[in-house]
């Protein structure tokens, strides 16, 4: 084997070395391509806390970074697999769907809320889908049989005019005045109020929709959509949260509820 010098002043004499220095620096570079800004950066101290006003203001945390307690599969005794904690989000993989017959991977509260305020963080995979439904019973065979859903979508995957489904909407039934969703791979900040029958939803700050459960309009919406076809879809008094399941990749982090009363103002 030639000396390292000796192999040196060959390629110098080929006039290959600036060449070969070059692919060896983009293979050195390649060794972090998988550490983005996100990967690195320090999360913030008050993430996935209660600071001492909230606390007395009554909110419960629902997720406290670290682990899945107080969560379970929809119609399961346990966490289903696909779901994990990373870098203090809950982590769908967007493993592929179960088998027929079988209760989707979607996670619920173990917990049934009536009247709240929700607040959370989500993020979603490019040309991902998943969504937030509350009110959820397992009593049926799906939770979107009972359960209203908050959309949580790459609305790059939409057509322009179908405003029904992008995120924030109250899916397939109100469309939000207007896309506030930040670029894919950035957290955006949900909040959902719902009292008795009252619904809103809102998104990095800017009130989105409101609906009224039972209302003339509700239900002639409802009439004209595949919700006609199960009888209980929004009827339910009190459920559990629901993260859905929708086989793309999606994190919720800060996750936390405020329990209301049905005759109380904010």
């Amino acid at each position: 084997m030639p000396s390292p010098y000796r192999l040196l002043r060959a390629l110098l004499a080929l006039g290959i070395l600036p060449f070969v220095l070059l692919i060896a620096g983009c293979g050195g570079a390649s060794d972090n391509s998988g550490s983005s800004a996100d990967n690195t950066a320090s999360l913030p101290d008050s993430l996935n806390t209660l600071s001492d006003t909230e606390q007395q203001n009554g909110w419960q945390l629902l997720f406290d970074g670290r682990s899945l307690d107080g969560w379970r599969g929809f119609k399961r005794d346990s966490v289903p697999a696909g779901w994990a904690v990373e870098r203090g989000a809950m982590h769908f993989t967007g493993q592929p769907s179960t088998q027929e017959g079988e209760p989707p991977l979607t996670l619920i509260t173990d917990s049934m809320y009536a009247d709240f305020e929700l607040r959370l963080e989500w993020k979603i995979a490019s040309e991902g889908n998943s969504g937030v439904m509350y009110r959820v019973s397992e009593q049926e065979d799906l939770p979107y049989e009972t359960g209203p859903e908050y959309q949580v979508l790459d609305n790059a995957t939409l057509s322009p005019d179908d405003t029904i489904h992008t995120s924030g909407a109250l899916y397939g039934l109100y469309a939000p005045a207007q896309d506030v969703t930040r670029p894919i791979g950035e957290y955006n900040e949900a909040r959902i109020v719902v009292r008795g029958p009252h619904v809103e939803h809102w998104m990095n700050g800017t009130k989105l929709l409101e609906a009224e459960i039972g209302s003339d309009t509700w239900t002639n919406r409802v009439e004209s959509t595949k919700f006609s076809n199960w009888p209980n879809f929004g009827q339910m008094d009190e459920g559990h949260i629901a993260l859905q399941d929708h086989g793309h990749p999606v994190w919720y982090r800060d996750v936390k509820i405020r329990p209301l009363s049905p005759d109380a103002e904010e």
